[in-house]
């Protein structure tokens, strides 16, 4: 999977449509393989964002969970953490 793709489940607050917005763009760059489309593909590169949002708003708002919501600036630290354990600190 795509490292800049985040999980956007379970969190409070919940994921903004920016943030799945973002996640969608990213998925198609990831199986178009490009990031910038040509003009010949730009609608068809656009329509498949729009979609791909849309469905993963659904996703979001369907997915139960008995867990607690994650709190975003504790992932960010644990993040940070396991980055530079497996690089180094910069």
């Amino acid at each position: 999977m795509c490292r800049n793709i985040r999980t956007l489940h379970n969190f409070e607050p919940s994921a903004t449509s920016a943030e799945v917005d973002a996640a969608a763009l990213q998925y198609v760059r990831k199986i178009s393989g490009t990031t910038k489309p040509s003009q010949a593909n730009r609608e068809a590169f656009d329509q498949a964002v729009h979609e791909i949002a849309h469905i993963t708003q659904h996703l979001l708002e369907a997915l139960v969970t008995n867990a607690p919501p994650k709190n975003r600036e504790e992932e960010a630290v644990k993040a940070k953490a396991r980055s530079a354990a497996r690089f180094g600190a910069a």
